[in-house]
């Protein structure tokens, strides 16, 4: 099997130690040998992220700005596999995602995503979780982790950088734009912390209104401000 065959894991990462700690070895023993190499991209990480994660054999990478966009990005450029697999510190993915995904690249799938279920799972979180197995415009999120072409990510100029938030789904929608995007018939695991820290109809509140300001085009930075006062987070 040649390294185009293979997968590069890209990882953003800011003060995800614990996480790290789970998910690395959990790629590592369920990548089928597919995995080409793991990349975790840290964007100041105050606590030992960047330690633990060379130390479980992923290469780091120092991104000047925490921006998730750019530490995607950045990943990316350094990766030397043709799939890029982007996923979230806090996902635990399908067993046999390498399997599924480069089952779906060779019959001509060049971006996809996984439906994905909530740990700890709740009956409100679980409605959450269903409309995930549906491809519309609110497919895609970082949460559902995406795999790429990296050819094709190139031409479509990667992440746009200029988006602090929602940078996910406005790749998405340039994808749409060139190409057909996938939601996989397959469950990952998402962490639920988000909603283990506010309540369930505030994070609901804060996505509608950040999607819907998303659509109508204002601006990142606005998005951002205004998504984190709604829960009551810092900047």
């Amino acid at each position: 099997m040649t390294d185009a065959s293979k997968i590069s894991v890209i990882i953003p990462c800011l003060d995800e130690e614990e996480n790290l700690e789970e998910l690395l070895p959990y790629l590592q023993n369920y990548g089928s040998g597919l995995i080409l190499e793991i990349i975790v991209v840290d964007g100041g990480s105050k606590d030992n992220s960047t330690v633990l994660a060379k130390k479980l054999g992923a290469s780091v990478i120092q991104s000047p700005i925490c921006n998730r966009a750019v530490q995607l990005n950045l990943g990316a450029q350094h990766a030397n596999g043709d799939i890029l697999y982007f996923i979230h510190a806090d996902t635990r993915p399908h067993r046999e995602f390498t399997k599924i995904i480069l089952a779906h690249v060779a019959i001509g799938k060049q971006a996809g995503c996984f439906r994905y279920r909530f740990d700890p799972e709740s009956n409100l979180l679980k409605v959450n979780s269903w409309f995930t197995r549906f491809n519309g415009i609110f497919s895609g999120g970082g949460d559902q982790s995406l795999f790429i072409q990296k050819t094709f990510f190139v031409s479509l100029g990667g992440f746009d950088e200029s988006f602090c938030i929602m940078e996910d789904f406005e790749l998405v929608r340039r994808i749409r734009e060139k190409s057909d995007f996938h939601v996989l018939p397959n469950e990952m695991i998402v962490s639920a912390r988000k909603y283990s820290s506010t309540n369930w109809l505030k994070v609901q509140l804060a996505n509608f209104v950040a999607f819907s300001l998303f659509l109508l085009k204002v601006k990142p930075a606005s998005i951002k401000s205004l998504y984190l006062n709604l829960l009551n987070q810092k900047k």
